[in-house]
């Protein structure tokens, strides 16, 4: 049973996320995890001018995802910052991409779940996950959340990223906050419980 997880980060944040989930995917026996990155568009002067081309050049390591790389997964998991309330333009270009797949029913019956971060506490996190999942569910994916299960996502003793659409992350108006034990508890829930899903799925099918 094979999971992918495909994210786009531009400053680190959804990249310790990912790897959250890779550890709850992890825990689930027969899941066989694999990470991708999405193709950067910005020019490394750009990235450079954002302040955030040390991050690419660490991430640099881990592939690129082709849309066939989609094919053979039983879930995919997609990792997105938040732009105005919406996914980031690197995913929104990858996604774009995806037409001749969805000609092809190729994702039908696939598990989808997304996880994002926000520069600030009501930022779009939301937003972002459920104008995501509409994609999702063009290509006949079966969406999964965060469920109530998780209860550190009704915590109100600590300002933390998390709602029943799916985890995310708070990184603060300079990227200064990394994800907080909470939010990567939260993630580390829907990636097991995704593979949880997933497996239940490969079996009836």
């Amino acid at each position: 049973m094979k999971v992918l997880i495909v994210f786009y980060s531009m400053y680190g944040h959804v990249h310790r996320m990912a790897e959250a989930v890779s550890e709850g995917v992890k825990q689930v026996k027969g899941a066989d995890v694999a990470m991708y990155r999405v193709q950067e568009t910005l020019t490394e002067e750009i990235l450079n001018k954002m302040g955030a081309l040390e991050v690419q050049k660490k991430l640099a390591h881990i592939p690129v995802c082709t849309v066939n790389d989609l094919v053979s997964a039983d879930a995919i998991i997609f990792g997105t910052p938040t732009r105005f309330g919406n996914m980031c333009g690197q995913m929104r270009q990858f996604l774009d991409a995806t037409g001749g797949l969805w000609a092809k029913g190729d994702l039908v019956g696939k598990v989808g779940s997304v996880f994002t971060s926000s520069a600030t506490q009501h930022g779009g996190q939301e937003s972002t996950i459920l104008t995501f999942y509409t994609n999702l569910l063009h290509h006949g994916m079966i969406v999964v959340g965060l469920p109530y299960t998780f209860e550190g996502q009704m915590r109100i003793d600590e300002i933390t990223g998390g709602s029943p659409y799916g985890a995310s992350t708070i990184a603060g108006t300079k990227g200064e906050r990394m994800p907080s034990e909470n939010e990567l508890s939260a993630a580390r829930f829907q990636g097991r419980y995704v593979a949880e899903i997933a497996a239940k799925v490969s079996r009836k099918s």
